[in-house]
Formats: C-alpha cells, structure tokens, sequence
C-alpha cells in the first residue's frame, strides 16, 4: 500500500506542477493577450489544479489501515475524492457555458470583441500538448495502480486539453478570419463545455454507485462464482452479495459443501475459495464465505425472506 500510496503522490505532484504554470501562462496570455477564452481557460486549469490537491489529500486518508472506526477500511475516502473531482469538472463545464454565452450575446448586440494577440495562440497549443501529455501519463499509472481518483484526474487532463482546442479554434478564427468571425471564440467555447460536462457526469456515475453499494458488474459476479466452484468440494454458491470499496472488493456468499465432511476440511475448501478470489482480484479483497452442508439445506424448509437478502 505504501508504494501505491507513494506512486499516486509522485504523478499527481507532476500534473501538480505542470498545472500551476499553465495557470500562470494562460493568465499572462489571456489578459496580455486580450483573449476572454483564454482567461476562461485559465479558470478551468485553476479547477484541474484544484482537484490534485483533492487527490494529494485523499490518496492519504484511503491509504490508512482499517482500524476500530473503518472495518473495511478507508478505501472510499479515494471514491469521495473521485466524486468532487467530477463535481468539480461539471462546474467548470458549466462556468465555460455561461462566460460563453455571455459573450454571443455582446457580440450579437453590435459590441465588437476585442481581437487576441499571438501570446494567446501559442499559450493554446503549449497548453494542448502539455495537459495530453499529462493525460497519457496520469492514466497509464491509474491502471497500473488500480486508482479510481488518479483516473478520474487523467480524464480532468483530457478535458482540459479538448478546451483547449477550443480556445485554439476561437482564437485563431478571431486573429485571421477578421472583425466578423470573433464570435467563433465563445462558440468554440460553448461547445467544448458540454463535452466538459459530459466527462464530469461520466467520472460522478461510477463513483456514486459505488457510495450507494452497488453490486459489481455481473461478468465479475459470474467470474467469482467460476472461481469457488472451482475449488473441489464446493458444489454450489447461493446469497452471493458484492460491492466495492476504493480500489477493492468485498464479496459474501454461501458456499454449499458434503454435509458429511470435517470441519477443518470445510474451512480448508473455504480457504482455497478465498485465495481464489484474492489473487483474481487483489490480496486487500474482503471475503466472507458462509461454509453451508449441502444435504442439510436438502432437508431442511427454506428459511423465510428476509429484507436484507438477495439471491443470486
């Protein structure tokens, strides 16, 4: 854990870095350079920068050990930093959509928009190379380490750069394209904000099931029952429940076994399932198998439903 810890540290800090200059040269070229849309895009690098920190202080708390508070752990802290970040992201998209709203309706009303100078223009491209750099890098090391935040932030990078192109469109279509074609900068801007908003809805959706316990896919649920029956002596599994929790699972289930066997041999099988899964899906997994004798359920009346069971 202290590695993974450590690694999410050292990309987060890079894009960290990188962020804070690109804020400082997007705001020099945007008031310098007479471009709204770059200020408006020094303000959604400002959300980007934001949201490492988030993830500088989170990857911490969900990194700690369960203790008497935490049974499972801390891992949903990295889920809740997860969710900010796409909050964050939704209300930057949302902020581009009204400062570019803003100035369509100047431009309509007869106000000539100022024209942007070159500063601006090669602001916009350093900006686009950087933040993909920056995406391909955060994501790559997101997979690797299996981090929700660290992806999330990749995909904050990626959007960053795609207003970027956007600013890159407006304003060179205001430089070259003369008086009448300024209008292209807001628009550019408009447009790129509901792919903001999109990606900020895409990153919250995954991380709010996972707050509000929803079961794994149910490819990995099958996957898990192939596993246990896959242990000899382990004939069925029933009442399997299954959530997720930071960059980890918890499973429970019922695991059917001969009736005639020990009880060491039971927690023998039942242990062989466990190691199963865990080296399926990671050695922090928290399992739970309810060793059941089979011929006993054969004989005995089904228990009545109760309102926390699910069958699978």
């Amino acid at each position: 854990m202290e590695y993974r810890e450590k690694e999410i540290y050292k990309v987060t800090l890079v894009g960290t870095i990188v962020n804070a200059v690109l804020i400082a040269l997007k705001f020099v070229a945007g008031i310098f350079g007479r471009s709204s849309a770059m200020v408006a895009d020094a303000v959604h690098s400002l959300s980007d920068f934001v949201t490492d920190v988030i993830v500088l202080i989170f990857v911490r708390i969900a990194s700690k050990p369960k203790d008497e508070s935490h049974d499972y752990g801390h891992g949903k802290f990295e889920t809740l930093a997860t969710m900010i970040i796409g909050v964050i992201l939704i209300g930057a998209g949302i902020g581009l959509m009204i400062n570019g709203i803003g100035l369509v309706l100047r431009s309509l009303r007869g106000e000539e928009l100022p024209k942007p100078h070159m500063i601006a223009l090669i602001v916009a491209v350093a900006s686009i190379l950087s933040k993909e750099w920056l995406y391909r890098f955060t994501i790559a090391a997101g997979k690797k380490l299996n981090s929700p935040a660290l992806k999330a932030n990749a995909w904050h990078h990626r959007s960053d750069a795609i207003s970027s192109v956007g600013t890159l469109v407006g304003i060179a279509g205001a430089m070259f394209f003369g008086d009448n074609w300024r209008i292209l900068d807001p628009l550019a801007a408009i447009v790129v904000s509901f792919f903001i908003v999109k990606s900020g809805y895409d990153i919250i959706a995954p991380a709010a099931g996972e707050l509000l316990e929803h079961s794994l896919p149910k490819e990995q649920e099958d996957e898990i029952e192939r596993l246990v029956l896959g242990v000899d002596g382990i004939n069925s599994v029933h009442k399997l429940r299954t959530r997720r929790i930071g960059n980890t699972i918890a499973v429970e289930m019922h695991a059917l076994m001969p009736g005639n066997i020990s009880l060491a041999q039971a927690h023998k099988r039942a242990t062989e399932a466990e190691n199963a899964i865990r080296n399926r899906f990671g050695k922090d997994c928290f399992i739970n198998i309810h060793m059941e004798p089979e011929n006993e359920q054969a004989v005995m009346p089904a228990p009545a439903e109760s309102c926390d069971s699910r069958e699978h």
